[in-house]
Formats: structure tokens, sequence, C-alpha cells
């Protein structure tokens, strides 16, 4: 059966040393600066290099998280950053920004470059791309299923998420948090915009009251998971790198024990139990096993629910009364679902008020009434205090090591040490006859092995010997010392030695414009435009597309998340992901292929694009930056447009999760600040638009500079007109 690397999320030292200790093949985190969970505790560069050392002495790989986008400002800091890695023997580093990839790849031909799932690894055609590129790892969309990921035939190492949050819309193209408050999922600054309530409208009708609709169920592929152990998964991934060490050790152990047993773990159910007052949003097998909608979202709560343990069926001003049909202990958290007050348990009671440590299912309990609840509630266990305990014993994780010993009269006597893979050896004294105490081979074997100061354990001691020998037990123990020190020291060395080559950037042949741009959905939006004049008018729409494609104006705008992109593609096309730019020369990339910097811009040039629409998310002062840069760097200036107007795409969601009539534009939903976002489904999935468009005042300044988009949703030809004007 194939062997399946276990990697685990470690967001601090402490969670570090809970996934080595319960049996992690692999960890994953982030320095200070470029990981795409910026609110995690994360590793200053002197933890690294402990974190690092850690690993390799225990046989487990740690792989740096360096994947948010690169503003050109901040590259020689990022570049900084991955060259300290990489001469601490860091065994891999996992990216998004496809500039600093492709850089990367050639700076340091022998670094293992792991593609992050914020590239949106969600197709066959980007995973080919990042293969012949000499990416070694993908780390594999959420959203494809078992079947898909077989389908993928590339040689190329598979990571796949089986237990942790789920992002509802595409990894790495999610805009919301930062269209709406300044804080980019790309830049790992996430404000979970998907985990707060919104109203569903059709017109003016409310179709759903304020309800989580976004929020997603934790994937949990427990009891699925012989299912995943018999694919060509490489490495199961578990998200989490802002939970608490108890949960990264309490979920390292339940998958390692899952790996080893070959998805069969006795009282898997009693073991969900536990892992749901640790960290429970309700559970979901996911897009993997083709989870319904049902099945994938939890409207009623986007917060960790516990273990329903039991219901309140009495209230006082003093004390609560409950029935319970779990167990609850003196230190536990509770929370009552229906008002959402919880608290600590400091005070346990039985039913006729006396103070107890622990109250049993099937019994009734009383607690204090401190957050003054009102009414009869259901109660669940948010904190399980034993458990807590249970979990902060840290397992032991011995190594296994063997000796062979060599003690003959009149030879020098040796010791070899050997874990499998490193081998050394130590001479001590010449071996004399003994006049009055001789030393045991089970002497010699005992001495050896008391190894309780290191991380080793000899499953097999050999001594090879004379009788009747004499060698002093100091020296037995000097050996012992000097043999496990040089072996400890030879497994954190660095796996490989760095190569640093130079990165030439051939001449680009590029044509460059500054002109005018439109996306359009309806026919009237066409025809006004191609009467307006505009160089290149983009649209979603197949069919007004084929109605339209006579004019050379007239671009496809391929959709997003294809599994495959492979026919759909047209002579003039906008392309929205990563796939073969060499079908044809006209292609345009959009803003969703996230060009943040001069290199991502570069490359793309390369692979065969003839114009690139720069990241949604920059300014027009980082916009005008990275012009300048570009062309003192590559002696060229860069064929960009940017989007001066309109909606962008905050989300693109796999299925149809509101339940909306396709290729209807009349939805929206509606936040806390009344902020409207329509939204719509075609093809699969679910897209929703900016609450407000794009500031053409801002790009002003650049329209002599820089081609600009429009982009038109709803807009009537009176409203284009007048905009344009």
């Amino acid at each position: 059966m194939k062997k399946h690397e276990l990697l685990v999320p470690v967001g601090d030292m402490e969670c570090l040393k809970q996934a080595i200790a319960n049996g992690a093949d692999a960890v994953y985190g982030s320095c200070q600066n470029f990981g795409a969970r910026k609110f995690a505790k994360n590793f200053t560069n002197e933890e690294i290099m402990e974190a690092i050392r850690l690993c390799h002495l225990y046989d487990v790989k740690f792989y740096a998280t360096m994947n948010t986008l690169v503003k050109d400002s901040e590259v020689p800091y990022f570049l900084g950053q991955i060259e300290f890695l990489y001469k601490q023997g860091v065994d891999a580093v996992i990216m998004q920004d496809f500039g600093m990839i492709s850089y990367v790849l050639k700076r340091y031909p022998n670094l293992e470059v792991h593609a992050s799932t914020q590239f949106n690894n969600s197709s066959v055609d980007v995973v080919k791309m990042l293969y012949d590129m000499g990416v070694k790892r993908v780390v594999l969309s959420r959203e494809l299923s078992l079947e898909e990921i077989e389908e993928i035939n590339v040689p190329i190492e598979k990571e796949v998420f089986v237990h942790g949050a789920l992002c509802i819309s595409y990894s790495g193209c999610c805009l919301m948090s930062s269209m709406i408050g300044g804080r980019s999922g790309n830049r790992g600054e996430c404000a979970g915009s998907c985990r707060l309530p919104y109203k569903l409208f059709y017109n003016q009708q409310l179709l759903s009251a304020s309800s989580y609709l976004l929020s997603t169920k934790e994937l949990n592929t427990s009891y699925r998971f012989r299912e995943l152990l018999d694919s060509n998964i490489d490495s199961f991934k578990i998200e989490g790198r802002m939970k608490s060490p108890e949960y990264v050790g309490f979920i390292t152990k339940l998958y390692r024990h899952l790996i080893d047993s070959y998805g069969d773990v006795a009282n898997l159910d009693l073991e969900t139990e536990k892992l749901k007052t640790i960290f429970n949003r309700d559970f979901t097998s996911g897009h993997l096993f083709h989870c319904d909608v049902d099945d994938l979202m939890n409207t009623v709560s986007p917060n960790h629910i516990g273990l329903p343990i039991g219901k309140v069926i009495q209230v006082t001003p003093d004390k609560i009364k409950i029935q319970l049909n779990k167990d609850l202990h003196q230190g536990d958290g509770i929370r009552f679902l229906e008002s959402g007050k919880g608290f600590i348990v400091n005070y346990l009671y039985d039913a006729n008020g006396l103070l107890v440590s622990e109250s049993h299912r099937g019994e009734i309990c009383c607690i204090d009434n401190k957050v003054g609840i009102l009414q009869k509630e259901s109660v669940s266990k948010t904190i399980d205090y034993l458990l807590i305990q249970e979990m902060r014993e840290l397992p032991s994780r011995n190594i296994p090591i063997t000796f062979l010993v060599k003690a003959y009269v009149g030879q020098p006597f040796t010791v070899q040490i050997s874990d499998g893979i490193r081998f050394f050896q130590v001479s001590g004294s010449v071996v004399q006859k003994s006049i009055t105490a001789p030393v045991s081979d089970v002497k010699i074997r005992t001495q050896l092995e008391k190894l309780g100061d290191t991380p080793f354990y000899s499953k097999s001691t050999v001594v090879e010997m004379d009788s009747n020998i004499f060698i002093p037990l100091r020296e037995i123990n000097e050996l012992r010392r000097s043999l496990t020190q040089k072996l400890l020291v030879s497994r954190m060395l660095p796996r490989y030695q760095p190569k640093i080559e130079h990165v030439d950037f051939p001449k680009l042949q590029l044509t460059y414009d500054v002109s005018k741009s439109a996306l359009v959905y309806t026919e009237e939006q066409m025809d006004t435009c191609l009467k307006l004049g505009f160089q290149r008018i983009y649209t979603p729409n197949l069919s007004l597309y084929k109605q339209n494609q006579i004019h050379n104006s007239v671009y496809y705008a391929v959709p997003r998340c294809l599994f495959q992109a492979e026919g759909e593609l047209k002579p003039r096309s906008l392309v929205r992901d990563f796939c073969d730019f060499s079908y044809y020369d006209a292609l345009v990339g959009d803003y969703t292929l996230n060009v943040y910097n001069i290199y991502t811009a570069y490359y793309l040039y390369q692979l065969g694009l003839s114009k690139i629409t720069l990241s949604v998310e920059l300014s027009s002062s980082e916009i005008l930056d990275f012009f300048h840069r570009f062309e003192n760097t590559f002696g060229v200036r860069p064929n960009v447009e940017i989007v001066g107007y309109g909606r962008v795409e905050d989300m693109i969601i796999k299925d149809n999760i509101l339940n909306l009539e396709e290729d209807c534009y009349e939805y929206s939903l509606v936040d806390l600040r009344e902020r409207n976002f329509p939204v719509y489904y075609s093809r699969g999935k679910t897209t929703i638009l900016n609450y407000q468009a794009q500031s053409i005042s801002e790009f002003l300044s650049l329209r002599d500079t820089i081609s600009i988009r429009y982009q038109f949703f709803k807009e009537t030809k009176e409203e284009i007109i007048s905009i344009v004007k």
C-alpha cells in the first residue's frame, strides 16, 4: 500500500511539540511574515531554526508557508526570508505567488517548492503547468472530488486537506475580506467575511432571514478514511494553524491511528465526541465525497458549538438545573446554544445541591447561573477539562537505534551506533584480560542502553567479545555519550547543500498599447460598447460571444475554476485561471491571476499572454510603481490593464449553495451594514460580486499610461454612456 504522509499545522512551538509527539510525518508553519495566517503566533527566525532542528531530529519534515502574494516593494525581503530558510535546511517552501515561484525555482534549484492551495490548484491544466515548471507538490483545492483527484494523471505529489476549516470560496479566489475591509485573504489577513450573517433577496423580496448563509461546517474524513488510503494522494493535510496545541495534539493522534490501522480505529464515535469538545462546527466529509449543500453548510452557527450534553430543565436567578446525557466535570466549559452564553463550571452540584466533582450521563446536576440564563436551553460542552489535561502530557517519541560492540583482548574497544541511515563508530582503550572483575556482555549492554537523557532507545545491542575481559564502566559511558551526541548532531543537519544560481531575464517582445476595454453580460451592453469603440469587449456569455465573434474586439471570458480548460479557450479569450497559454496568441490575463509584482507579469508574458490585468488589490500608486519597475528591470513597457470601474468578483463557490435560479441576475446578499452584494449561479458555480463598483476617479491619473477596463453588470445603455463620459 502507498505510504501516505501525515502533515500537521503548527502555529507555534507548543503546537510543534504536540505534532511531533503524537506522530506527525511533517509539519507546516510560518515565519513572522508572508504566511497565509498572519494572526497566528507564528515563528521568529530563531524559533524557525530550533523548529527545523527539532523536526529533523525525529525525522519529521518542516515545510515553511510563504504563501501570500508579494508586492514589488516586498520582493527583496521575501527572497531574503526564502534564502534564510533554504540555508537552514527547510524541507520545502509552500508558495502562492506565481512570480516568486518561478524565480525561486531558478534561483535555488534544489529547494523543494510546493504550490499552496491559495494558487487555486483546481484543474488538470494548472497541475500540469506547475509540474512542468519544477514544482514538487500541489496542495489541491478542497473543491475536488476523490475521483477528480484520481483523474489528475500528472507525476507530481498530491497533497489534500482531510480535516479542518473549509473556505466557502475557492482558495486564492476570495477578495471579499479585502474589498469590504482592506484585509486581504491573499495576504494572510482574512477577516472571515463568510462567517458573518447575511440575508438573501430576489429583487426586493426577502428569501432568507439573517443567517450564516456562507458558513461551512468543519471537514472531517475520519469515517471514510480507508477510501483516502486507497487513493493516489501522497500527503494528508490537517488545517489549523490558529488552533490550540491540544487540538493539534488530539487531531494528529487521531489521524496517525487512522493511517496506521488502515482506517480502523476502535471507538471512533467516542473519539469524535472528544473532538467535538475541542473544536466543532458540525462535520462534513466535504467535496471529496460529493457532499450536498445541506451537508456542507452550517447556517446556524459559525463558531465552536461543542458536544451536546443535555437540556436545561429549570432556571432560577441563582441556579441552572440540567438533565445530562453526557458526563460533566468541574472545570469543563459549557455553552447554552440558544443564547450563545457560556462559562467554565467552577462549582458543580448534584440534584440535592451538594458539591461534586463530576456528574454522569442520565443524572440531574446544578450549576451557578453566572450569566443570567432566563429560559430552558440546550447545553454543549466546549471544553473538556480532563481531556485537555491528558493532552498536555506529551507522549514520548523515541528514536530506534542499534549498537554493535567489539571487545577483543589486545584490540581497541569499539562501539558502533546506527539509526539505520547514519553510522558512527568510536574506539576506546585496548581491551585487557580481567584479573579480578570481568565485565559481562550483559553489563556492557546495560551501560550502553542507559539512554534516558536522549531521544533514543536501542532496539538491538549486539556484543562481540572475548570472555574474561575488563573494560572500565566509565569508558563505556563516555563512548555512549560521544556516539549519541554525534548521532544527534548529524540528524539535525540540513538534508541538502544549498545551491544559488544567477537568474537571467531574456528580453520580452511585447506590443504596448493604452486602450479601453469592457466586460459585459447583456446584448444591450455589447451593442453599446461596440458603438462606443472599445478596443476589447469581454463577455462570459458564450452565446453572446458567438453572436459577436465576427468583431475582432470581442473576447470570451473563460469560466473560472474549470476542472479542464481544454476546449473552453477561444481564439480571443480573457483567461481567468492558469493553463496552457500557447493555444492562441490573443489571450489576455484577468485580475484573477493575482498579478501583484513585476515577476508574475514577466513570467506570464513568457508563457504566452499578450496583455495582463493587474490585481484589483493594488492601489494606484502601487500600480504606477509596478509600471516603472517593470520597464527599468526588463527594458520594455508592460502591456497591462487595470479594472478602473465595476464590481469585482468577491467569491467564486462550487455548487448552488443558495439555491438560485441559474443565470438569473436578480439575487443579492445583504450584510449587517445593509451592503448589497449581487450573487448569481451559472455553470456549477455561485459568484458573489462586490457591493460597490471600483471607483474610476482613483485611476484617472493613469489613463494615459495604462489600459483601463470597465466592468458592467446590470448597467443600461444610458448608464454606460454616462459612466464612460
